[in-house]
């Protein structure tokens, strides 16, 4: 597996951490990764109609929390292409994905405190 840099993401982020609102986190997404706006939108629908069966925000809170981790990664092009190659890794199935999956771990770990979540 190729190890990281020193200082694995010394790039500056593509845009600032924005709020965690749905609609701060859709001009991100269309911002960094607009081809993932049919998910991001889809997600948000399905949110909203299960919060409103439910009477919770349980279900709004899970999606900003997705999406804010998504948000917070892809802001950095070198955290997301490390996170892109780990997973290959995993998805491969070729070698041991142990070391794999802990620095998938550490990289969504990150991200989330970075988005205040």
């Amino acid at each position: 597996m190729t190890a990281l840099p020193a200082e694995p993401y010394a790039d500056e982020p593509l845009i600032p951490m924005p709020a965690l609102t749905p609609e701060a986190l859709r001009t991100a997404v269309e911002r960094l990764t607009p081809s993932r706006m049919q998910a991001f939108v889809r997600d948000l629908v399905d949110a909203t109609t299960s919060a409103q069966q439910v009477q919770s925000l349980a279900p709004l809170r899970t999606f900003v929390h997705t999406w804010g981790v998504f948000v917070a990664i892809q802001r950095y092009p070198s955290r997301a292409a490390r996170l892109s190659q780990l997973e290959d890794i995993v998805s491969a199935g070729v070698e041991d994905p142990t070391d794999a999956i802990a620095e998938i771990r550490k990289i969504h770990t990150d991200a989330a405190a970075e988005a205040g979540l």
